[in-house]
C-alpha cells in the first residue's frame, strides 16, 4: 500500500478554490430551503430538477467543461469545493449528478464534435439528465459479462439508413425514471466469453419506442433505482460514443471520474453533524461523555486524512492525469468510513436508552442505517476495487 500512497503527494486546495467556497456557501444560504436531517441525508439521492437548474444558472453544472460547450471552464479543485459544500449541507444533487460528474466528461473526451455540441450545453443547463447503464441482472459485479446487445443494421433502401438494434436490460439504474438519456455499456460484437472485447457505449434516448423503465423501491421506501428494458430499440449511428469495441477503455475512464471526487466521503456527513449538534445540546452543563467524545474525535481524524487523500487525487486530475487505481483506493476506504458513521451513532444512541433523542436525529440515523450497505456497492464493489488496488501494487 505504501507504494500506491506515494503516488498521492500531499496537496492543498489553491486560494481561488477557497474563495469560491464563500460564493457557494452564500448561494446555498439563499437558495436552499431548510429541511430536516433525514431529508438532507438523502443528498446523493435527493432529486430536485428545479434546484439543479438554479445551480446551472450560476454555471455550476458541468463546471469543468469548456466554455465553448456551455461549461464554466473551472478546474478540478473548484469542483471539489462545490461538491464538498453541496454534500455538507445536504443539497439535493441527484438530478444533475451523473451528467455533471461522468456523462459530460465522457462525451467531451470520447464523443464526436456533433455529440459535444448537442449534449454538453444541455447538460450544463441541467436540461439533459443522464443515467448510466452498467449493471445487469445475473451479472453481479462482473461488468465485462454484460449481455445487452447492440446489433448493427446494414443500410439499405428499406430500413431508413442503418443504425443499431438494441436488446436487453439494465438494473440498479439511478433516476432512470426521471432521466432523458442513458449512457449504456453493451456488447456490439462477440459473446460474453470475449469479456472486455466487443463492448461499446451508446447514448440512448429513454423516450425511444421499446424502452421500458420500472422503478425499484428499496428498504428506506425510496425508489431511486430502476430496471430498464430494451425491446428491439432502434438507435441511429450517431448514438455510438467513441470507437465501436472501445467500450471497456471508455467505461474504465468513466468509473475513474465517478470514484475520484469527494462524493465518497460525505454520504453520512449530515447525520454526523446532526449527532454532534445533539451531543452539544445534551452535554451543556453535564459531565462530558468520554466515549462519545472519542468517537467524534476518531471520525474527525479519519475525515481529515481521507479529505487529504481525496484532494491529492483531485490534484492529479487537475494535472491531466487519470488516477484510476488511486481513486479506487480512496473510494474503498472512503465508503468504509461512510458506513461506520451510522453504525457507531446508532450504537451510541442505543447505549443510553433513557436519553431524550429528538425524532429528526432518529429518522436520519434510521435512513442511513438502511441505505449504508449500498455505499460499498455503487461505483464498484469493495471486492472489485481491492482487486484493482492489488494489481496496482503488483500483488496480482
Amino acid at each position: 500500500m505504501t507504494g500506491l500512497l506515494d503516488n498521492l503527494a500531499p496537496a492543498l486546495l489553491p486560494a481561488h478554490a477557497e474563495r469560491f467556497r464563500d460564493e457557494v456557501r452564500a448561494f446555498l444560504a439563499s437558495e436552499l430551503p431548510p429541511a430536516s436531517a433525514d431529508l438532507r441525508a438523502r443528498s446523493w439521492m435527493g432529486y430536485d430538477a428545479a434546484f439543479s437548474r438554479r445551480l446551472a444558472a450560476r454555471g455550476w453544472v458541468g463546471v469543468t467543461l469548456p466554455a465553448e460547450y456551455g461549461g464554466a471552464a473551472m478546474d478540478a479543485f473548484s469542483r471539489f469545493v462545490l461538491v464538498e459544500e453541496l454534500l455538507a449541507c445536504g443539497a439535493p444533487v441527484s438530478a444533475h449528478w451523473i451528467a455533471d460528474r461522468q456523462s459530460g466528461p465522457l462525451i467531451l473526451r470520447y464523443g464526436t464534435e456533433a455529440q459535444r455540441r448537442f449534449y454538453l450545453p444541455k447538460i450544463c443547463a441541467a436540461e439533459a439528465l443522464f443515467c448510466i447503464g452498467m449493471s445487469e441482472p445475473n451479472a453481479g459485479s462482473d461488468l465485462a459479462s454484460v449481455g445487452t446487445r447492440a446489433t448493427r443494421i446494414e443500410a439499405d433502401a428499406g430500413n431508413g439508413g442503418g443504425g443499431w438494434r438494441l436488446q436487453g436490460r439494465k438494473i440498479w439504474t439511478t433516476n432512470a425514471d426521471h432521466c432523458d438519456y442513458m449512457i449504456a455499456l453493451v456488447r456490439s460484437a462477440g459473446s460474453a466469453e470475449d469479456r472486455q472485447r466487443g463492448l461499446s457505449q451508446f447514448i440512448i434516448d429513454l423516450k425511444l419506442p421499446g424502452v421500458t423503465v420500472r422503478p425499484i423501491r428499496d428498504l428506506s421506501g425510496d425508489a431511486h433505482f430502476s430496471e430498464v428494458f430494451f425491446d428491439d430499440v432502434r438507435l441511429a449511428d450517431d448514438a455510438l460514443i467513441g470507437r465501436e469495441g472501445a467500450g471497456w477503455e471508455q467505461v474504465t475512464a468513466e468509473l475513474a471520474f465517478e470514484r475520484s471526487g469527494p462524493e465518497r466521503l460525505y454520504s453520512s456527513i449530515v447525520l454526523l453533524d446532526r449527532w454532534i449538534r445533539w451531543l452539544s445540546a445534551q452535554e451543556a452543563g453535564q459531565a462530558t461523555n468520554a466515549a462519545q467524545l472519542a468517537t467524534v474525535g476518531r471520525f474527525a481524524a479519519h475525515l481529515a486524512t481521507l479529505r487529504q487523500l481525496s484532494i491529492a487525487v483531485t490534484a492529479k486530475l487537475a494535472a491531466g492525469e487519470s488516477p484510476i487505481v488511486e481513486a479506487a483506493l480512496v473510494k474503498d476506504i472512503g465508503t468504509e468510513f461512510e458506513q461506520q458513521i451510522p453504525a457507531a451513532i446508532e450504537a451510541a444512541l442505543g447505549a443510553d436508552p433513557a436519553a431524550d433523542v429528538d425524532a429528526d436525529l432518529l429518522r436520519a440515523a434510521a435512513y442511513l442505517s438502511q441505505i449504508a450497505p449500498t455505499f460499498s456497492l455503487r461505483g464498484g464493489t469493495r471486492e472489485i476495487l481491492r482487486g484493482m488496488i492489488a494489481r496496482g501494487l503488483g500483488l496480482r
